[in-house]
């Protein structure tokens, strides 16, 4: 009986073989060298902040939701001033800020106060709960409001007239309670739906990590430079704040 012939791969395919498996050990190291760098950046951007030889004037964004936070600590890190929430929209109090502001102050910061904008809902509830946080006092920075949310999400349809009408009546709501012109706190959502640096003239503060914001449109007084800046202060990262030169 003949015997079943055993033919031996070509050249051709082994040369096929060998190449797909180094390519395949090519793209493995290659995607590991990926991991580890973006693993690398990530760790390092969590403790990232503006040089302070360029950028001496630096702060942070402090909220209820940040946990306790230790204000000497911070002064301590090369903080100068914090910005705490105070109120959002017409009925939500942040109560830590009482608290807040008189550790800041204890920690020899200079303090100020957030009002955070609620588009669904008129502008007089939202001053009146803003000032019944806020006393006047010329010792705070100008306060700011800080425009986040678009009405996309409000029960009912409001216009964008109507946005920058009750947003207009807000600003100077504010500034007649506190003595000075606001800071407008502009998400990049919020520009890109209301262009509203363009409409209001007033300082503003935008955002965008480790690289200089320019949806503004025009120079702008703070940036967010980090906002997930992992410190010794707190638990939860912070958003850390520099003013221009």
């Amino acid at each position: 009986m003949a015997r079943p012939s055993r033919r031996r791969p070509s050249r051709a395919r082994r040369t096929r073989s060998k190449g797909t498996s180094r390519f395949a050990r090519i793209l493995a190291v290659l995607v590991l060298l990926a991991f580890v760098g973006g693993a690398w950046a990530w760790w390092e951007a969590r403790g990232w902040r503006p040089d302070e030889a360029a950028w001496p004037d630096q702060g942070a964004m402090v909220t209820a939701e940040d946990g306790p936070v230790a204000f000497a600590t911070l002064k301590g890190l090369g903080a100068n001033f914090a910005y705490l929430k105070a109120s959002e929209g017409a009925r939500t109090k942040d109560r830590s800020f009482p608290d807040n502001v008189e550790a800041a102050r204890a920690a020899g910061l200079q303090v100020g106060a957030v009002l955070v904008f609620d588009p669904c809902v008129p502008a007089d509830g939202q001053s009146a709960n803003f000032v019944t946080m806020v006393p006047r006092d010329a010792d705070m920075l100008p306060p700011a409001i800080a425009l986040e949310r678009t009405a996309k999400d409000c029960p009912e349809r409001v216009s964008r007239a109507a946005i920058q009408s009750e947003l207009m009546t807000l600003v100077n709501q504010i500034e007649a309670h506190a003595g000075q012109p606001v800071i407008l706190k502009v998400s990049p959502a919020f520009e890109e739906h209301y262009g509203i640096a363009a409409r209001i003239e007033r300082n503003l503060w935008l955002e965008r990590d480790w690289f200089e914001p320019d949806y503004g449109g025009r120079p702008w007084l703070l940036w967010t430079a980090n906002g997930e800046l992992q410190t010794e202060a707190a638990e939860e990262p912070l958003r850390w704040v520099v003013v221009r030169p």
